[in-house]
């Protein structure tokens, strides 16, 4: 293979550098797949290292299987001997070797993010801890969280400074002992254990060590503390370490990626060779020095400089506007426009967070344009949306059985589906509405005490018509939020998908 027509200069100059920690800073659209693969090819056949003696690592299984392709394609025979995988693939290998070593059995359970919630709620349960205060989902955020910053539940404790740090701490020293004690690992603890084999068999890591001489890391710039740990371990003998990424496309903090990782990679290895990747394949030039003088602003950041070969392209036209409801209307109106020469599928309109949707959607409802929403939910069909409006539907409506099934039980009130079911048999048999046998609820059969529970529902639901009589919608909604606890229950949680409800359910007041 003619290496040098297939790549540009710098491009080369990565695959040709071997020996040593390596630091590729490619930027977008630069080629960094193709440097990858062909410098896999270029080991294998210009420096005849054996396929499995190298290893690439991606993170997730899909950049992992096109790379796959693409290394079998361009290296040929013995490709499928290198070591292509995920951080997690990698490490579920080794342990199923070796993981008998430090206490489990190699015939351990993977615990997908329901299994530990499960075990979570079985915890919280046997240790009387409030699920409101304690979700269950928030508590496997902080956990997982703790994992990747390399925390234990005795470094938890040790800094815990409040009761309820004290009482996370016992529930992560629980988790913990119970998920050894169930001869199970969760997605954290496949790097953790990992690691922690390395550390305690240095026999173990040998091998590993000789038998992987040339790894490779891709989107380098989201390595978090534990994979940094990993890497780091297993490149330690040969420093044969070629990492791959660009600072200024880290976007996974709340993730735990670690930015430090590729901004202090020459620290950590002082000498490593860095080979910049500028220049851009996909945009137009118009495009890319956008981009540089946007990027150019952050403060952490290697120094680099896009540049295209393409045409200049179409300039980049900007618009300021008052308000959100202005920019949606004013899109869509360009929108409208334009569609007398262009197909609808010429647009796109492409928008931060989730809850901006709405305002777009219904501008584009208003003017008749058809639209797909793409790697989301319709606005008003999102749960925490379609709760609210339950809540609304049932206040105004007590007639209105869907709405009021929806939220009988939202949030949880322990009311469970075979009362609400008696509740609706009980309706049908005496021609009450489904709200009326709510009231009545002490006269079904068979409810005991959760009949108490649906009378209660019944009134707060009573006591919310005569305050729409006083409050405006948006003053409706906020006491509902805070009489039901929703916004607390999502606040406790804590998670990312929860923030997002808050902020869905902000639209909506805003909607309102």
């Amino acid at each position: 293979m003619d290496f040098s027509t297939l790549l540009n200069d710098k491009q080369l100059e990565a695959v040709k550098c071997t020996e040593g920690p390596l630091l590729i800073i490619a930027g977008a659209g630069s080629g960094k797949t193709r440097v990858l693969t062909h410098r896999i090819a270029y080991l294998m056949q210009e420096k005849n290292v054996n396929p499995w003696n190298i290893m690439a690592i991606t993170f997730t299984n899909k950049a992992a299987n096109e790379m796959r392709e693409r290394v079998n394609k361009i290296a040929g025979f013995g490709a499928e001997a290198v070591w292509v995988s995920t951080f997690h693939s990698a490490c579920v290998r080794i342990l199923r070797r070796f993981i008998d070593h430090i206490g489990y059995t190699n015939s351990f359970s993977i615990y997908d993010t329901d299994d530990s919630k499960t075990l979570l709620k079985k915890i919280i349960n046997d240790m009387n801890i409030d699920p409101k205060r304690f979700p269950p989902k928030r508590l496997q955020y902080v956990i997982s969280g703790a994992k990747n910053k390399l925390v234990t539940p005795d470094d938890m404790e040790q800094d815990a400074c409040t009761p309820d740090d004290e009482k996370i701490s016992s529930v992560y020293r629980a988790y913990e002992e119970t998920m050894f004690k169930n001869n199970a690992l969760d997605f954290d603890d496949l790097l953790i254990k990992t690691v922690e084999l390395f550390e305690k068999k240095p026999e173990i890591l040998e091998n590993y060590q000789e038998r992987l001489k040339y790894i490779m890391v891709d989107e380098y710039q989201d390595t978090n503390g534990i994979q940094f740990k990993f890497i780091n371990l297993l490149a330690a003998k040969y420093r044969n370490l070629c990492v791959v990424g660009d600072d200024d496309q880290s976007i996974y903090k709340f993730r735990g990626a670690d930015i430090k990782n590729i901004l202090s990679f020459e620290k950590y290895f002082p000498d490593a060779k860095v080979v910049k990747l500028e220049q851009n394949y996909r945009s137009t030039s118009n495009i890319v020095n956008g981009a540089n003088s946007v990027i150019s602003n952050n403060s952490q950041r290697k120094d680099k400089k896009l540049w295209s070969s393409r045409e200049e392209g179409t300039m980049i036209i900007t618009h300021r506007y008052e308000t959100a409801f202005d920019e949606a209307r004013g899109i869509v109106d360009e929108i409208v426009q334009k569609s007398a020469s262009e197909s609808y599928n010429a647009f796109a309109v492409l928008y931060r967070t989730n809850a901006q949707s709405r305002l777009f959607e219904e501008q584009l409802v208003q003017n008749n344009v058809p639209y797909r929403l793409v790697g989301g939910v319709n606005f008003y069909s999102r749960k925490e949306i379609k709760d609210i409006l339950a809540y609304l539907k049932t206040i105004e409506n007590g007639r209105d059985e869907v709405a009021l099934r929806r939220i009988i039980n939202i949030p949880k009130r322990g009311i469970g589906d075979r009362s609400i079911d008696k509740v609706s048999d009980f309706a049908d048999m005496n021609g009450y509405s489904f709200f009326g046998a709510c009231e009545k609820a002490a006269e079904i059969p068979g409810l005991g005490r959760t009949a108490s529970k649906i009378e209660g529902f019944a009134l707060f639901i009573r006591l919310f018509r005569t305050y729409s009589k006083e409050y405006t919608v948006p003053e409706l909604i906020e006491k509902l939020l805070k009489e039901t606890g929703y916004r607390e229950e999502l606040e406790n949680e804590g998670t990312e998908e929860a923030l997002d409800r808050i902020e869905n359910i902000n639209e909506l007041i805003t909607k309102a």
